[in-house]
């Protein structure tokens, strides 16, 4: 199982936020590169970065910064926010990035989503962001009315891989990771599960390795100290 330590960017500094929520943000680290080059050094193999001024904007604001940083690096990257159509996608594929993350993109236009799949195959990854029992959108701002468990249908029957499931309620929270929902979620699909949302210690990835997911994204635990990543990266 991979555990993936999480690189969020807002305003070209590495933050956590609480909720999803933009205005209760913490900066914890001097650059993202720094923080990267930390990680490899205790044996990281996949990094997850987030640019939430994309997310929210639609476009890559920290895009440059991102691939300077993947291009840098000796291990694959995946990137999510702000990829909504191919030449995005394409920045970052074509320049070092590893996978791609689509969210709202994925929940909003179909024909991209397939377009993307086509291309790329399983270099596309969807995020599913949970709240409610329904997917949201747009840096989590806002709800859908579709249900999780019909989108996950959805994307399974057009052909994605891989997907990235966040409980927005316990993202950043240090709550522990909703077992439920990620069991249920596990025996709805065959595609490949990253878990994210909530992870606060060995506790949470043991879990989640036991549910038998293909990883568990965590950020908020790391930087708070209630998860020892050199430990967590040993049980890869």
């Amino acid at each position: 199982m991979l555990v993936l330590p999480a690189i969020d960017i807002l305003e070209g500094k590495p933050v956590r936020l609480y909720q999803g929520d933009y205005d209760q943000k913490e900066v914890v680290g001097k650059d993202i590169h720094s923080l990267a080059e930390k990680f490899v050094s205790l044996g990281t193999k996949f990094l997850h970065i987030v640019d939430l001024d994309g997310a929210k904007d639609g476009k890559l604001v920290n895009g440059e910064a991102i691939i300077a940083l993947a291009n840098h690096l000796e291990i694959p990257v995946q990137v999510g926010g702000g990829i909504r159509d191919m030449e995005k996608i394409s920045q970052y594929l074509d320049n070092g990035i590893n996978r791609v993350i689509l969210g709202t993109a994925a929940l909003e236009n179909k024909q991209f989503l397939e377009e993307a799949l086509d291309k790329y195959g399983e270099r596309i990854v969807v995020g599913v962001d949970i709240k409610n029992d329904h997917v949201y959108g747009h840096g989590w701002l806002k709800s859908s009315a579709v249900p999780y468990e019909v989108f996950i249908s959805q994307l399974e029957e057009m052909g994605v891989k891989r997907i990235i499931v966040t409980d927005i309620s316990r993202d950043g929270t240090l709550e522990g990771v909703n077992e439920v929902l990620l069991k249920k979620i596990q025996s709805l699909t065959k595609m490949s599960i990253i878990a994210a949302g909530g992870v606060k210690s060995m506790q949470d990835v043991r879990a989640v390795k036991k549910i038998g997911l293909e990883g568990a994204i965590t950020g908020k635990a790391i930087y708070a100290g209630t998860l020892n990543l050199a430990e967590a990266l040993s049980l890869q």
